[in-house]
């Protein structure tokens, strides 16, 4: 019998059985629904995380002395820190470096400024960074009012500050542009407000609005010593060049820094796409719990769907021993029921896949991320979908292939 003959009996035969078949069908896409839409729920927000982190520089990383980036210890051991990177060695990367990509240089100068404006002023809590004119793009700050360094500037000592959003709350009455050109006090020294930075929001425990960058040779003026270490931020051009400018930047660094061949780098890369990919790691087991709520629904939706098959079988009694009796092979029947069982199963996990990604990305779109499609999932479901469907009607289609034909003929 060709095989579209038998996806027509399947489907008269659904027909027939009308709201049995709904019934298996809306659990079988109840579990499928579930199933995708938690998944595509969870993609969609980590591709939105990591858009959002690529706009503030997660196709970026830094280069730092060794043993800085995790406190000087490893594994609960304590290590020696590499020598901290002098301005002059910060200096020759940027100029050397010429893989297509930004490089910028900050230091912290402290985290215990006071910032005032004639009879206004902070708490001693503000943290001044020294920059120059690449910093605020590479690291995904924007100006709201103002401008930013001018290379010129950045190189060489001017009295020049871009300050946050929180310290014109504190000075200006939350007023960017009463900021502009107004001579304010960090510390002791006296500064020329050129821009103000947008809100950015906190994080790791430090919040970008309470900061105030300044020139970064003005700052190596007048906060730098021996001991200072300035960081290099690089920022490629594309994300998937970013491997092969770690490889080149360590390669060039490793030279400045005159380390020889059988000396291990006394300096560390470090990538800011870390935080996605925690995200992504701590996921993981959201997503096994949603493949395992998925695949108990579908459990109960299999038995079910046996249920309704050996109820079909028993009804058709008198059908299959008629088929047999004008040549149908056991194989055939077999067949038959295997194929019905299998397209309920892959009509619910149709309604399932699409009410799982709607209700997927309307999550999503909630917390602001963007529209998705799971491919994977949607192909995983249907696999399911047919297993499922092989599993629920295996039993009642042998059941129905090893019937009697003569005795099925009698059945009333």
């Amino acid at each position: 019998m060709p095989f579209s003959e038998n996806i027509r009996l399947a489907l008269r035969s659904i027909r027939s059985n009308l709201l049995r078949a709904i019934l298996t069908l809306l659990i079988i896409a109840t579990g499928i629904m579930a199933l995708v839409g938690i998944l595509t729920a969870i993609d969609s927000a980590i591709y939105s995380i990591g858009s959002s982190f690529s706009q503030l520089g997660s196709n970026s990383f830094t280069i730092v002395p060794y043993g800085r980036s995790f406190g000087g210890k490893r594994d609960g051991k304590t290590i020696k820190r590499g020598d901290p990177i002098s301005y002059k060695q910060a200096l020759e990367f940027k100029e050397r470096y010429n893989f297509p990509a930004d490089v910028a240089i900050d230091f912290r100068c402290t985290r215990r400024a006071e910032i005032r404006y004639e009879e206004e002023k902070t708490n001693p809590n503000v943290s001044v960074r020294a920059v120059d004119a690449n910093f605020l793009d590479v690291e995904g700050y924007t100006i709201t009012v103002g401008r930013n360094f001018s290379e010129v500037e950045a190189q060489n000592s001017n009295n020049r500050v871009i300050i946050g959003m929180d310290i014109v709350k504190d000075l200006f009455n939350n007023k960017p542009r009463s900021a502009l050109d107004k001579i304010i006090s960090v510390g002791n020294l006296k500064f020329k407000v050129i821009g103000v930075l947008a809100s950015k929001g906190s994080s790791m425990n430090e919040s970008s609005d309470r900061m105030v960058f300044i020139p970064l040779y003005t700052g190596k003026r007048f906060f730098g010593t021996a001991q200072t270490s300035y960081k290099l931020t690089v920022a490629v051009n594309s994300t998937t060049d970013i491997d092969n400018a770690v490889a080149a930047a360590t390669g060039l660094f490793r030279n400045i820094r005159g380390l020889k061949l059988s000396e291990a780098d006394d300096f560390e890369t470090t990538k800011d796409d870390r935080l996605v990919e925690l995200i992504r790691e701590n996921t993981y087991y959201l997503r096994w719990s949603a493949v395992g709520i998925g695949i108990i629904t579908l459990l109960g939706a299999a038995i079910g769907l046996m249920n309704i098959m050996l109820v079909s079988v028993t009804e058709r009694t008198r059908e299959i021993g008629v088929r047999k009796a004008i040549g149908a092979s056991s194989r055939v029947i077999l067949t038959q029921f295997l194929v019905e069982a299998v397209l309920i199963c892959q009509i619910g996990g149709v309604v399932g896949v699409i009410l799982g990604i709607l209700i997927g990305n309307v999550v999503t779109a909630l917390l602001g991320g963007a529209f998705l499609i799971p491919w994977n999932w949607m192909i995983l479901s249907m696999i399911v979908c047919t297993l499922v469907g092989l599993f629920a009607g295996l039993y009642p289609a042998v059941k129905a292939a090893s019937l009697d034909p003569i005795e099925s003929l009698r059945y009333e």
